[in-house]
């Protein structure tokens, strides 16, 4: 059974799906569409059959081309653009975030309660191996019980994109829900838990400061600490830098456990490494493990993300083949967008923010 899908955004984003999807053998795009005929026409030349390709989402879902729609506009879009797609009962995989605050998260939620369609948020951090495999380790209780998470990102600063939508918290949600929600769902999938309470320290400092859209300078934050409380008693800590682009690792990970402690990271791009160090280091005896996390050169070159945009698709695809629940639930991306909010809030309000402030 070969997945159709329809692309709804031809940004950077569509065209990773679109080369991973290249690739994948039981699956094919069968359609486009984008406001933007620059994008259009760039992805477009990406595929290696011709398709039909639309200026609104509107034709796009009224042409009834596919099995499963992905959704990759910009932030602000994804509510109005979710309202009419789901019209359609088809599959989804929705970018991250779900949407750009948690009140229109839950309007989603609301609106799909019953529908017959899979939905998935694209959470694709979740997939990259060296990740994948400290999450089974952990899992698996190989360093104990877990009590301690850190995640660090230290990356290029926001790229350019069509209008400089990116540029502004209105549109993306802040950088701690565009950026990060990766990193909050992260948290939860490896913790198995709920968050308590968060509190945040971060600032503008470096990027963008001499820019002006209309007038108006950027309001994205540019650095952050964020540490997270959660109910079973195991803390976290993300670490984000956006003008550290020049760094071996663009993600580094550490969990400790009453065992041990597992430590990886992912290639920064600019680095030119493929492949990941993972080490365990047990506190009994000294003793350490160390492997090495190779990803393929294909899939590796089909994207920006560690070839986990790959291994999402195969996931996704085979949940729809067998019928199954996603693995990257609507409330996952609700929650990720929730713990942003609350890191957000935190910041500018300069205090500890309790998850119970929220209604769920």
């Amino acid at each position: 059974m070969t997945i159709k899908y329809a692309i709804v955004g031809a940004g950077a984003m569509g065209r990773e799906h679109i080369r991973n999807i290249e690739i994948i053998d039981e699956a094919e795009v069968v359609a486009l569409s984008d406001t933007n005929s620059e994008s259009l026409n760039q992805s477009l030349a990406l595929l290696t059959k011709d398709i039909p390709a639309f200026n609104n989402h509107h034709d796009l879902i009224n042409a009834n081309l596919a099995d499963a729609y992905i959704v990759a506009t910009p932030n602000f879009t994804h509510l109005e653009i979710l309202k009419d797609i789901t019209k359609s009962n088809a599959h989804l995989l929705i970018e991250k975030p779900l949407c750009t605050t948690l009140q229109d998260c839950k309007e989603i939620a609301n609106l799909t309660m019953n529908y017959p369609g899979i939905i998935w948020t694209a959470m694709e951090y979740r997939y990259m191996p060296p990740i994948q495999k400290m999450i089974r380790e952990i899992h698996n209780k190989t360093i104990g019980r877990l009590h301690m998470l850190s995640i660090r990102e230290h990356r290029f600063p926001f790229l350019h994109k069509v209008d400089d939508w990116n540029r502004f918290a209105f549109n993306t949600g802040g950088t701690l829900i565009e950026k990060c929600c990766h990193f909050f769902d992260l948290m939860r999938l490896i913790v198995q838990s709920e968050p308590s309470k968060i509190y945040a320290s971060g600032h503008q400092d470096v990027n963008h400061l001499n820019e002006k859209y209309n007038g108006k300078t950027p309001d994205i934050i540019d650095n952050a600490f964020v540490i997270v409380d959660f109910i079973n008693g195991v803390r976290a800590l993300l670490d984000l830098c956006m003008f550290a682009e020049n760094s071996k690792h663009q993600e580094e990970l550490c969990a400790v456990g009453t065992k041990g402690k597992i430590e990886t990271g992912v290639p920064s791009h600019q680095s030119g490494i493929a492949s990941s160090d993972f080490r365990i280091g047990y506190r009994k005896n000294n003793e350490v493990k160390l492997e090495k996390i190779e990803v393929d050169k294909t899939i590796l070159e089909a994207g920006h993300h560690h070839g986990s945009t790959f291994y999402e698709h195969k996931a996704f695809i085979r949940a729809i083949q067998n019928n199954s629940l996603p693995e990257v639930s609507l409330n996952d991306g609700l929650m990720a967008v929730a713990m942003g909010e609350a890191a957000e809030l935190s910041i500018k309000e300069n205090r500890m923010v309790l998850m119970s402030e929220f209604s769920f």
